[in-house]
């Protein structure tokens, strides 16, 4: 059996990780080493890490980094022809190396393997489908406007075909590292699909609402970064759509809060963006329900704005903005 290296980078995981770790112990693959950055945790994780017993985890201790960072000192620390990254809150159902292993083995284009997933709330409750995207081959148009793979959580890799686009930028924060190395993967390589939910990607409440604008920054310089790779010189014309389509997921991360948790300057900003990217929203009815719900979070008190929110879903739920992403290049 050929050896899969899985890298989990962890700060102050120790509420998931155990469990995290567990999920790649049950796999079905069995071949596999299990390379944990620990990140200067503070809160017992490297103790809880320590106490599993099996020989195929290899612990490193490192100064605090981001997400990138720590990756990227997993990879100096991997044996294998595969590699998966694994965040420390996520997990995968126990066929997820068996199947995307073998979805590269039968198919010999492609150097990425990608699955479905879904999401989990703190408690590792369903919360619904994340990406079910099925795009096999060159999808690196695809990905060029829209993260159709989800979580840092995702793929499998050839080792060498990783080395070829250096690993991970360090510059980059708050998940956008994730879309940044998919789009230069798929500009040298294909990738094929496992359409299977095989991960499930944890969603903590609030979790990004305070970083919008350090998001934004980041990501829109993953896109101008990609529309200056030599494949993208024919692509110019999709550039403002990339751009249109981010806003519409940071308005809906903006207005996905409790009311009195929002930023009413950074929500409003970002209502205005998602408009001028996207002009014919103006003729929808999903951003005028973004524009209510966010006058019914900042006018009214806390207590109504959440009995209204909850005795009319349908009118506040802002995940129909997604219908209006634009993943045609034609």
């Amino acid at each position: 059996m050929e050896l899969i290296s899985v890298v989990i980078p962890v700060y102050n995981g120790a509420k998931t990780i155990k469990e995290t770790i567990e999920s790649v112990l049950q796999q079905t693959y069995s071949h596999f080493e299990v390379i944990v950055i620990n990140s200067d945790s503070t809160d017992g994780t490297l103790e809880i890490v320590s106490s599993i017993q099996d020989e195929r985890i290899k612990i490193y201790n490192y100064p605090k980094g981001n997400a990138a960072v720590n990756r990227n000192r997993g990879l100096t620390h991997v044996s294998g022809e595969f590699i998966s990254f694994l965040d420390a809150d996520d997990l995968w159902t126990p066929d997820k190396l068996e199947a995307q292993h073998k979805a590269l083995k039968e198919n010999t284009q492609a150097g990425v393997a990608y699955s479905w997933t879904d999401a989990i709330n703190e408690s590792g409750k369903y919360l619904g489908e994340f990406n079910h995207a099925i795009w096999e081959g060159d999808v690196y148009t695809k990905v060029l406007l829209q993260n159709f793979l989800g979580s840092g959580s995702n793929i499998m890799v050839y080792k060498a075909i990783l080395a070829r686009v250096g690993g991970f930028n360090e510059s980059l924060i708050y998940y956008t590292e994730d879309i940044d190395i998919y789009i230069r993967l798929a500009a040298i390589t294909n990738f094929t699909c496992v359409p299977k939910v095989q991960i499930l990607y944890r969603i903590h409440p609030n979790s990004m609402s305070s970083n919008i604008l350090a998001m934004e920054a980041s990501r829109l310089q993953v896109i101008q970064s990609a529309f200056k790779d030599k494949k993208a010189a024919s692509l110019q014309h999709l550039k403002p759509q990339a751009v249109a389509n981010y806003y519409k997921y940071l308005c809906y991360k903006t207005l996905d809060v409790a009311p009195g948790k929002q930023n009413n300057l950074v929500v409003g900003r970002i209502l205005w963006q998602t408009v001028k990217t996207d002009p014919k929203l103006l003729q929808k009815r999903v951003i005028y329900k973004a524009w209510l719900k966010f006058a019914v979070m900042v006018l009214l008190p806390t207590p109504l704005a959440n009995l209204l929110m909850n005795k009319f879903p349908s009118l506040f739920n802002m995940k129909t903005i997604f219908g209006y992403v634009k993943i045609d290049y034609d």
